[in-house]
């Protein structure tokens, strides 16, 4: 088991959350981790982080998979101008390479926004750490162990 996939399960665990990790072939993207978890393509939860243009530092919209981010949205929300974040800001702040990231057990604490569209379903599926590995969970205990605060920030 990867250091990155132990984070997760570990932080799950810490929550009080017995989440059931499905290993996949491939979840890099929201089409693949639907069609692995045979759900809606909105049920999966994105990790999209930008780069605080002030701060330097990574936040993070938890985005349901068929919605985009709005970037004067996302702007405003943030308080500050949002620019790409790049793998290394992104492996330095979570601990997670592009394209595994998940919603919990970064290395450093994060700033976390939640889409509302998450909300309309009792179970969604979110990265665990790897691109080949994602975790069911309800939007009520993810909002609450990401400390993302649901906000409208999609197009």
């Amino acid at each position: 088991m990867s250091k990155s996939l132990k984070r997760v399960t570990a932080a799950l665990e810490a929550a009080g959350i017995d989440a059931k990790v499905l290993e996949v072939g491939q979840a890099r993207t929201a089409a693949e981790a639907a069609a692995a978890a045979g759900c809606h393509i909105d049920q999966i939860a994105k990790s999209i982080i930008f780069s605080g243009a002030q701060s330097g530092s990574a936040i993070l919209f938890l985005t349901a998979g068929g919605n985009t981010v709005c970037a004067d949205k996302a702007t405003a929300l943030a308080g500050e101008p949002l620019g790409k974040a790049d793998a290394a800001l992104i492996r330095a702040q979570t601990g997670f390479a592009i394209g595994g990231v998940a919603p919990v057990g970064h290395l450093n604490p994060i700033r976390a926004f939640l889409d509302p569209r998450l909300t309309e379903f009792d179970v969604i599926w979110a990265a665990a750490g790897t691109p080949r590995h994602i975790f069911p969970v309800s939007p009520a205990d993810l909002r609450r162990i990401s400390g993302a605060q649901q906000s409208d920030f999609t197009t």
